[in-house]
């Protein structure tokens, strides 16, 4: 299968850290709500809520959680109107950037994440200029430590998975946005239990810089995942050969 990216067992341990430290259940409540108010409150009937709500399980946020959480995007409680908007960047090196924001103020939040890629070498681009590198995907990820990369990719593609790869840390499975439940499900059903599972955006190909450059990079997407606005940054990074994963 594909080689595994680094950067992917980056994303995996600092999605833990932030879970275990409860940062992400605000992001994931306004993905919730967000999902309910232009979906409807039904996950049946609402692909995004679904999928929000496998990741807010997955980040053990209490039912009490989510269930207000829809509530207040379909309007039974009251809540703030976010607003969904993507912005395309650069960082050092040139690496690829797409920021995906849920904000109450508009202004306010085009403002920080300016600051943030002024402040760490990166610039914001016009609509278009990166978001071609990129496909939605369904990702699902795995500890590599409790399963074997075998184990998983014949269940993985018997239900109906794109790719498998694993670095020895982590095992991550790709597949179509449209089967991605489906996958998910088939892999749960057979006994396998994931660490995060989420639609998104991943690179076409990725772009290595020095290690020096890397670690600039990495400053500057933690500062923008590190703003409450900031649902979600992805990029084309991949790290050299000569940078270990911490």
């Amino acid at each position: 299968m594909s080689g595994h990216s680094k950067w992917a067992t980056i994303r995996h341990k600092k999605a833990a850290m932030d879970a275990k430290r409860g940062k992400v259940f605000t992001k994931l409540i306004k993905e919730i709500s967000v999902a309910a108010r232009t979906g409807g409150g039904d996950p049946e009937a609402n692909p995004r809520l679904r999928t929000a709500i496998l990741k807010a399980k997955a980040a053990n946020m209490p039912k009490e959680n989510i269930e207000r959480a829809i509530k207040k995007g379909t309007g039974e409680l009251e809540g703030a109107d976010y607003t969904e908007i993507v912005y395309e960047a650069y960082g050092p090196g040139g690496v690829a950037i797409i920021i995906e924001a849920l904000t109450d103020n508009k202004n306010r939040t085009a403002s920080e994440v300016r600051h943030i890629l002024s402040k760490h070498g990166g610039s914001l681009g016009e609509t278009g200029c990166v978001s071609y590198l990129f496909k939605k995907r369904g990702l699902i990820t795995f500890d590599a430590t409790k399963y074997t990369e075998d184990e998983i990719i014949e269940a993985a593609l018997e239900a109906g998975a794109e790719d498998v790869s694993s670095d020895g840390e982590v095992i991550e499975v790709l597949t179509d946005p449209s089967s991605f439940e489906e996958v998910q499900q088939g892999l749960t059903e057979k006994g396998f239990e994931y660490e995060t599972a989420e639609i998104s955006l991943i690179p076409d190909a990725r772009i290595t810089v020095d290690k020096e450059t890397a670690e600039k990079v990495l400053r500057l997407i933690e500062a923008l995942e590190d703003n409450d606005d900031v649902q979600s940054v992805s990029t084309n990074l991949e790290l050299p050969d000569d940078m270990t994963v911490e």
